[in-house]
């Protein structure tokens, strides 16, 4: 392991960022010395109410009304209340400009090119509110996209907020199961939707899958269909409209209603290993101020910056690159393929662009460095400054990659957070050098700590990802979870009090975080977060299957998903099963949910209390020991899964 130093701020650089700008600000508000990122961080958590209160108006989070208090009790978790009393809307926040410069940028693989100025967001905002509105959405209404990367897609989304109406998506390569999952949960009163989607130059189809889920969803009163790859025949889906006849009024101007700093603003899902999706509430405050820090301080995302990510709009990373909206840069959706025509699309595309702010994958990283792709060869960079990548652990050798082949002046800053917070615990910073293999450091105003078997925190030892303290983007609520004790289960039980990832990380003496991987059973192949119960659902209705096991093992810098299965007596795993098995995961659930091997098991470790043993057999396929197995109903079965041949590199 190394701390080799891969690049440092240059002098300019270091005193223009918007970091350095506000540890002066606090220096000259408070009468403090703060002379470095580490004192920066500390007083960030020792006076957690003036810092948040210090994001909001270097932010210039517009609000109706103040907020009484900051937070009431830092040590509630959950339960700990931001900024009572203030009113704001986060559609409003991210409109604040309405002038000529591009608010976005629109790529569909090789097949569309569009753009839209703020002022033009703004008046097909102002349009499809006006639609909503008079279609019957108000305030906590739910209204879902099952929808590409769109600009159509944030344009419903901002409509949605406008209102004080709740956002949820899923990407449209989910299967049927996989969408109703999600979206029967929340009932909606309106579906977005496009007719199709383009991937690897094919076009595939949404409608007939959208007829399929509506059947199953009464609660939708009307469907918008966005025609993105052809010009749709829409008779087939029921209470539907075509997005132009949708929009069509004179409205010009959007009624942002005031709401509550904690009112619902996104419904995201993380599923976990029994049951449905977890569908997640995140606030409109919450989201909007730890986007804010993120993007200025941790990014200095500016307003003459074009940023880009490389996501569907079911990950959590699309959220996070629409929040630029509120630093007026100029972003950048793109849908498809991001290795078609050829491994060279996306860097031709930035440099078209002048993407700043360049975001992506791990494993996408590591799949153009795989494809001998050299974009800092081969394409005009001048404008790349920042290369985020997350879902993953970063490898060094792709630390060495990006600064040898796209650029060596550029900060590299691996980021990692998630769905469930809407943002990130540890990512980057543009006044810190990056150290080979390193996180730079943990976020402004998050009490991270790696916690021993102890429960203590450790430096410069694997452990826990904890956080200790309240932070405002933590969820409000689980959707139908009354008592809160999904919620509770979810991030609390391991440490009353204390929030628990999911994460092995460790934190160096200079703050620099690497991460291990996931310590729980979720499953995380090429950085897309995975529960094992949609998974057990599917596989577990075919006759052919008795009973079914699912793992991540770690393989060649990232995950790659297990499926041991348990046939009747009599049974055989053979070609025709294995695809079989393969095919009903990638309808039902998604492509990326579709096992890397699949492998016949005796048996299946189960708990006394009749749970499947996940984590035990993910420690013995990476080749650590079981040390407690007394819970375990069945533990003989765990040598099973001891050496098998097929899991060896």
């Amino acid at each position: 392991m190394t701390n080799k130093v891969m690049w440092t701020p240059g002098h300019d650089q270091l005193n223009q960022a918007q970091i350095t700008e506000f540890r002066l600000d606090m220096n000259s508000i408070y009468g403090l010395n703060l002379n470095s990122y580490d004192d920066l961080y500390q007083w960030s958590l020792d006076h957690a109410a003036e810092f948040w209160s210090e994001i909001w108006k270097f932010g210039g989070i517009i609000s109706s009304t103040e907020a009484d208090e900051v937070v009431d009790d830092l040590s509630k978790m959950p339960g700990a209340k931001w900024f009572q009393g203030a009113r704001l809307n986060y559609a409003e926040n991210l409109l604040r400009y309405r002038d000529e410069r591009t608010a976005i940028h629109f790529r569909g693989e090789d097949q569309v090119k569009r753009s839209l100025t703020y002022s033009q967001l703004y008046a097909q905002v102002a349009r499809t509110a006006q639609a909503m509105k008079d279609a019957g959405v108000s305030r906590g209404d739910r209204v879902a996209g099952f929808i590409p990367n769109l600009p159509e897609t944030v344009i419903a989304m901002l409509a949605a907020s406008s209102l004080g109406a709740i956002w949820s998506s899923s990407s449209p390569d989910f299967g049927i199961k996989g969408v109703l999952d999600r979206f029967s949960q929340i009932e909606p009163k309106i579906i977005f939707a496009a007719d199709g989607y383009f991937y690897g130059g094919k076009r595939f189809d949404s409608l007939e899958k959208l007829q399929n889920i509506l059947h199953e969803l009464p609660s939708v009163e009307k469907v918008v269909v966005i025609s993105y790859t052809q010009t749709p025949d829409i008779s087939g889906v029921p209470n539907s409209i075509h997005w132009e006849d949708f929009i069509d009024n004179p409205a010009t101007e959007v009624s942002f209603t005031p709401l509550p700093f904690d009112h619902p603003l996104y419904i995201m899902y993380s599923s976990g290993t029994t049951g449905l999706p977890k569908s997640i509430v995140h606030s409109a405050g919450g989201t909007l101020v730890q986007h804010v820090k993120e993007l200025m301080l941790h990014c200095d995302l500016k307003r003459e910056d074009t940023i880009f990510y490389f996501t569907t709009c079911g990950w959590m990373m699309w959220n996070w690159l629409v929040s630029s909206l509120a630093v007026g840069a100029t972003l950048v959706l793109y849908d498809g393929n991001p290795f078609h025509p050829g491994p060279e699309g996306l860097w031709k595309m930035a440099e078209e662009l002048d993407i700043s702010v360049f975001g992506t994958s791990a494993k996408y990283l590591d799949a153009l460095e795989s494809a001998g792709s050299k974009p800092g060869h081969d394409f005009g960079l001048s404008a790349l400054r920042a290369v985020l990548s997350t879902g993953s652990p970063l490898s060094e050798e792709s630390f060495d990659f990006v600064y040898r082949d796209i650029k060596q002046d550029v900060l590299l800053a691996s980021i990692s957070g998630g769905t469930d917070i809407v943002s990130c615990f540890v990512l980057g910073n543009p006044a810190l050098p990056v150290h080979r293999g390193e996180l730079q450091c943990r976020g402004l105003g998050m009490k991270v700590e790696a916690f021993n078997d102890s429960g203590t925190g450790v430096f410069n030892e694997n452990g826990e990802l904890v956080c200790t303290q309240a932070f405002p983007s933590m969820p409000v609520f689980f959707w139908n979870d009354g008592d809160g004790q999904k919620y509770h289960n979810a991030y609390f039980a391991d440490y009353p009090g204390i929030w628990r990832h999911g994460d092995f990380i460790e934190i160096n003496d200079h703050g620099g975080v690497r991460i291990y991987g996931r310590s729980d059973a979720t499953l995380n192949p090429g950085g897309v977060r995975i529960g094992t119960a949609e998974i057990y659902t599917v596989v577990e209705n075919l006759p052919e299957i008795a009973d079914s096991l699912v793992v991540g093992q770690s393989w060649q810098d990232d995950e790659r998903v297990i499926l041991f299965v348990k046939l009747p007596e009599g049974g055989v795993l053979d070609e025709a099963l294995v695809k079989k098995l393969k095919t009903v995961i990638r309808k039902n659930c998604s492509p990326r949910h579709v096992p890397a091997l699949i492998l016949e098991t005796a048996d299946i470790p189960y708990t006394i209390n009749g749970k499947k043993v996940e984590i035990a057999v993910k420690k013995i396929i990476g080749g650590k020991e079981v040390q407690n197995q007394s819970a375990l109903a069945n533990p003989e079965s765990l040598e099973l899964f001891k050496n098998l041949e097929s899991l060896k590199p």
